[in-house]
């Protein structure tokens, strides 16, 4: 009697642990559906039930919406796949998913062609996304939806375009100098440092000035400029991996150096790369929005969203949605990229610590 008894007091009993974990998670999905509920609901009655409402309370709603979702998601996620749920990670993904594919399938769909003037539609028309302009008009009464949907295939082109070939230059010139050091290094050395002294801001000035404001122009410069910082990490990643032991055998077995450096190093060095890429594209976005603000970047009527913001912030208090939404759009897709360099870069290193 006295053993039945400590074994059901016992932490270890299955019963007790099993019934508490059972309460815990329970508890979880509570809270998760009230917490996704509540975001739903907020940004239903910011989106519709306030139509005619102040556009400050709308917004407060709308991002209070926002989190309350995102805090419902984070709680149903990890109640159903585990505590290391990244419920962020998915999130971000997700949005970057959306952002990619509308921009891909912008000419198959029904949308407003970015040189396109209406004759009729009024400007400024508040987002309603129930209404035939679900994130308003400009000032010209241009869909705004349409024209975001644009301005971001000039924004992954310049961030996804540029990182890729920044990430192929840079790699390859990289790895080289890191293998073989000697002349190779000391050149590079000289070309990458020439580069990074140079203020990028001025260099992008002083390019775009020659080349004129294109997207051709702003590609050149955005890619020039990402070659070099991917060179310096591929050679401080190749340095280290040169010196390790499966290296080390593959050079004493007489494997040629194009085998060593393709099959063995470059693999290694490539997942930092590709991590801290994702970083890369959200600063050139960035740098190309605001290159586009400032009117150096692309010309409308061109959609970009930092010529679309530029255009709206003479009517910042009047009509605050017309800069709110592409800066609101612009936010997201950067933080998105961003927080997916980050879950690449926390993966990576736990992958590191678990080997050794």
């Amino acid at each position: 009697m006295a053993d039945a008894e400590l074994a059901l007091r016992s932490p270890a009993s299955p019963r007790l642990r099993g019934g508490s974990s059972g309460i815990a998670s329970l508890r979880d999905w509570r809270y998760g559906v009230v917490g996704t509920g509540a975001g739903i609901g907020l940004i239903f009655l910011a989106t519709m039930g306030l139509d005619h409402g102040p556009t400050w309370s709308r917004w407060v709603l709308g991002v209070a919406g926002v989190f309350a979702l995102s805090r419902g998601l984070d709680v149903l996620g990890k109640a159903r796949f585990g505590p290391g749920f990244q419920t962020g990670f998915w999130l971000a993904a997700i949005w970057v998913g959306i952002v990619v594919v509308f921009a891909v399938l912008a000419p198959l769909l029904p949308l407003q062609r970015p040189g396109y003037l209406p004759l009729s539609a009024p400007s400024y028309v508040r987002p309603n996304l129930f209404s035939s302009h679900p994130l308003g008009t400009d000032s010209f009464g241009r869909d705004y939806l349409a024209r975001l949907i644009w301005g971001s295939r000039i924004s992954l082109i310049v961030g996804l375009g540029c990182t890729a070939v920044g990430l192929a230059l840079g790699t390859g010139l990289g790895l080289v100098a890191g293998y073989y050091k000697g002349r190779v290094e000391a050149v590079l050395n000289l070309l990458t440092d020439s580069l990074l002294a140079f203020p990028p801001l001025v260099f992008l000035l002083a390019l775009v000035a020659v080349l004129r404001p294109s997207l051709k122009s702003l590609f050149i410069a955005f890619a020039l400029l990402t070659v070099p910082t991917i060179i310096r990490l591929a050679k401080a990643n190749t340095f280290v991996f040169t010196q390790r032991d499966f290296v080390l055998a593959a050079e004493a077995l007489g494997a040629r150096h194009r085998r060593i450096i393709c099959r063995e190093v470059l693999p290694n060095v490539l997942r930092p790369l590709l991590s801290y890429s994702m970083v890369i594209v959200a600063s050139l976005i960035v740098a190309e929005a605001s290159l586009s603000f400032l009117g150096l970047g692309i010309k409308p009527p061109s959609p970009s969203w930092g010529n679309m913001i530029a255009e709206s912030q003479t009517v910042l208090q009047r009509d605050p949605h017309a800069i709110l939404v592409p800066a609101s759009v612009l936010f997201l897709t950067v933080f998105a990229f961003n927080r997916l360099g980050e879950a690449g870069r926390a993966r990576r290193e736990s992958r590191q610590s678990a080997l050794g």
